[in-house]
């Protein structure tokens, strides 16, 4: 039996930022609040089992509909930390921190077949695209796109 899922409305609060760590994960805090939110009818614009949360889950390899599976039976953060831990590939502290930092320092300027994409959304935020990585523009368009709801 399914537990009733609660966590933040995201129709009115913007997620964790990805930049968050959970369990020495980063996105996983964001990914969790996103997950929660679409199980409990709550995700508004936001996106789960997107390229950004593809991004943890390939780099673990797991999938989002399992993901999914562990947030409908109720776990909390401790408890998807415990299951990302244990599924997909091991990693090594070393080697989460690693990943971590990259991930963080990354920008879809700099992938071919997203740039355009990113440069005007980033645009939009008065932001420089060459020099702003994708958590940034994240960060800064959850508190422009919540400021404007509350508005």
């Amino acid at each position: 039996m399914k537990k009733k899922v609660t966590g933040k409305d995201l129709r009115k609060e913007a997620p964790r930022s990805p930049r968050i760590r959970v369990g020495g994960y980063a996105i996983l805090g964001r990914t969790i609040d996103k997950c929660r939110a679409l199980v409990a009818g709550k995700i508004g614009e936001y996106h789960f089992d997107c390229p950004l949360d593809n991004t943890l889950f390939g780099f673990k390899g797991v999938r989002g509909d399992d993901f999914k599976a562990q947030i409908e039976q109720g776990a909390g953060d401790q408890e998807m930390v415990e299951w990302l831990n244990q599924s997909g590939e091991k990693k090594t502290p070393e080697e989460i921190r690693r990943w971590c930092e990259e991930v963080e320092a990354s920008s879809l300027y700099h992938h071919p077949e997203k740039r355009e994409f990113f440069s005007e959304e980033v645009k939009k935020l008065g932001l420089d695209p060459e020099k702003t990585t994708t958590f940034e523009w994240l960060e800064i368009d959850d508190r422009v796109s919540h400021a404007q709801q509350a508005a």
